[in-house]
């Protein structure tokens, strides 16, 4: 795992994203690491709390938008059904996560870095973390289930405002809408967030796991449904007109600098 890194203490397992140099933007490898990463923390008996971070100031920037330049190239069917596949299986992996997730945002999150922490039992953000989901402007749409999640976390009208309109949210407005339990300060946001999560991994696991059955296994079939439904509509929205135009002008931009 070159861009993952995990660690396991006293049934707290943390899995970082670790590509600071690319503000912890997701690459195809990055993807099928994290999926290995979650499946080894639902299958492992001595894992009770999986934590999902990010290295550096970013939580995540996201998919990485590089990546796209695939699209423009070569079997553009092909490409495209993969990566659907590949974001299915991905976004799956939080569906079906048995254990209790958690999500510690340390800086700012976008795109699929912000529509997954709808599927994670638990999250807390830094004062410094913002939440952008750029679908509407890249011609794409959104993924990671948010379109079931958020409109049920935080109302129609603030998820409207983040999928629809380019909205980047704050860390307070995220907690006063619901998205996160709980912001502290970036000064000592991991001392307080790891400080809590190791007195929690000390209360009986089974109780905190059992319990997440009972309150996951009313929206599972949703969530399921949910993501088919998105991956379908990205793929449309990859091989769009709309979403080349967008690639084309990222890379382009980013060659003068």
């Amino acid at each position: 795992m070159r861009n993952i890194t995990v660690s396991v203490d006293c049934g707290l397992r943390i899995i970082i994203l670790d590509r600071p140099e690319k503000k912890n933007a997701l690459d195809q490898e990055m993807y099928h690491d994290l999926i290995l990463a979650l499946k080894e923390a639902a299958s492992d008996e001595k894992t009770f709390i999986t934590v999902i971070t990010g290295r550096g100031d970013y939580y995540s920037s996201g998919n990485d938008i590089t990546s796209g330049a695939d699209f423009v190239s070569g079997d553009l069917k092909e490409r495209i059904n993969e990566a659907c596949i590949l974001i299915r299986n991905f976004v799956n992996a939080f569906i079906e996560f048995p254990k209790i997730l958690v999500a510690a945002v340390n800086g700012p999150a976008i795109g699929i870095g912000v529509t997954t922490l709808g599927l994670c039992d638990v999250v807390y953000a830094s004062d410094k973390a913002t939440f952008h989901t750029p679908f509407v402007p890249l011609g794409i749409s959104a993924e990671g289930c948010s379109t079931y999640t958020f409109p049920r976390i935080m109302g129609t009208s603030k998820a409207g405002d983040l999928l629809y309109f380019n909205y980047k949210m704050t860390a307070k407005e995220a907690k006063d809408c619901g998205l996160v339990s709980e912001v502290f300060p970036d000064s000592c946001f991991a001392e307080k967030v790891f400080g809590h999560l190791k007195k929690m991994v000390t209360m009986p696991s089974k109780s905190m796991i059992f319990t997440k059955a009972l309150v996951r296994r009313w929206d599972v079939d949703e969530l399921r449904k949910a993501n088919e439904a998105e991956c379908e509509r990205l793929k449309e929205r990859w091989g769009s007109e709309d979403f080349i135009n967008a690639v084309v002008k990222f890379i382009s931009r980013r060659n003068k600098l």
